[in-house]
């Protein structure tokens, strides 16, 4: 029986990879958003118009923070402190573009949502567990 507990999995590290894969996959597909946002596909509702003029502009906004989640997923598996907070910042922005942008696409908005609500969750309950010695 102690051989299984000594195996085990800190409390809250599953969170954390949890946290940090979902930060790289929202990353890129913020990428993907961002990128078809720019070039004002038809992967959009209508003529949509946004807070921010129109949804080009927030193509732009959307790809920069993919680009940034993206290093910030990566900081996340180097262990390192500055990356979580840096992506709790990124996925708080992020839950905010996408909330403000759910008249472009509410599906899209909504999920990518509730996935940063989790990766903040994730980070702020259990990073504090990152780069902490393993004994």
């Amino acid at each position: 029986m102690t051989d299984q507990t000594a195996s085990r999995e800190p409390d809250g590290q599953g969170w954390l990879t949890f946290a940090g894969i979902m930060v790289i996959i929202v990353g890129v597909l913020n990428i993907i958003w961002g990128i078809a946002a720019i070039d004002k596909s038809t992967f959009f509702i209508g003529d949509t118009k946004l807070i921010f003029h129109d949804v080009k502009t927030w193509g732009w906004i959307f790809l920069i923070l993919g680009v940034t989640e993206v290093f910030a997923g990566f900081g996340i598996f180097a262990r390192n402190q500055a990356a979580r907070w840096f992506a709790i910042i990124v996925a708080s922005l992020n839950l905010i573009a996408a909330l403000t942008s759910i008249n472009a696409y509410p599906t899209w908005g909504l999920i990518i949502a509730f996935i940063d609500i989790l990766i903040i969750y994730g980070l702020a309950a259990h990073g504090h567990k990152l780069g902490a010695s393993e004994a």
